[in-house]
């Protein structure tokens, strides 16, 4: 039902207590604002939004006792200027675009994952940031290479010191994978495979990454036989044969210290 105030609409909610949602039409796309409790305050955000797409406000300029959730207000800023409604809070630039999950947490990423992050919604948990997808929660991080339990500056860095900046030229991945870590060692780089059961143990150093990480699946397999039930992840190779894996994990040693568990 529509209200008296111009883009409110009242209906019920499943308790009977009215609801109050306010939308705006733009370019013949419309565009709801929200729901209120109050016809009053879904009649403040109809007219707060239809000044914002008349006016130069920009994103960073978002006032405090705004009718609209910060969300909203992204989606128009990005409609007024960029002529594009894009359904979460994004801002087109030109090689990139911003995701503003907050005023103060601005995440940067690539154009090419426009269409992704424009149908899938940031949620954050403390320092775990994903989108729900088909009912499972997909880890961003993973999207770009970082692997679950991956340590920033151990296993890989923003280049640009700025941990909201996605863009795949800024991140670069150090070690691909689980319990393997890069080291120098008598100028020569070398890979440690290591592994947690009641404290770190060192499975052994290797010559590449792809035998730390086998090893650690390996270290792995042994836990497992030893009837440890603690739940580690394995490494998935990519690039080489089922026969080449297998010729690798029977020739690789793995640490007495730790055959003998």
């Amino acid at each position: 039902m529509a209200s008296q105030k111009q883009g409110v609409y009242i209906d019920n909610l499943k308790s009977g207590k009215p609801n109050f949602r306010a939308s705006i039409t733009r370019n013949s796309k419309h565009i709801s604002l929200g729901s209120y409790p109050s016809e009053s305050e879904a009649g403040e955000a109809y007219l707060f939004a239809e000044k914002l797409l008349s006016s130069d406000i920009g994103v960073s300029d978002y006032p405090e006792d705004c009718p609209l959730s910060f969300e909203k207000f992204v989606i128009l800023c990005n409609l007024r200027d960029k002529n594009i409604y894009i359904k979460t809070p994004i801002y087109l630039e030109n090689k990139f675009f911003f995701y503003y999950y907050s005023p103060n947490e601005i995440y940067k990423f690539d154009t090419d994952d426009l269409f992704y992050f424009s149908s899938h919604k940031i949620i954050k948990r403390g320092s775990h940031i994903f989108v729900s997808d088909y009912g499972s929660q997909v880890s961003v991080k993973e999207r770009f290479g970082i692997k679950p339990f991956s340590v920033e500056g151990r296993d890989y860095i923003f280049i640009n010191g700025d941990n909201y900046d996605f863009r795949r030229e800024n991140i670069e991945i150090i070690n691909r994978y689980f319990g393997v870590e890069k080291q120098t060692l008598k100028a020569k780089e070398i890979y440690k495979a290591t592994i947690n059961v009641n404290g770190k143990f060192i499975i052994g150093r290797y010559d590449d990454e792809i035998t730390a990480a086998i090893a650690f699946n390996k270290a792995v397999d042994h836990l497992s036989s030893k009837g440890i039930q603690k739940k580690y992840p394995q490494n998935y190779i990519e690039g080489i044969s089922a026969r080449e894996y297998a010729d690798i994990y029977s020739n690789i040693k793995i640490s007495d210290r730790l055959l003998a568990i």
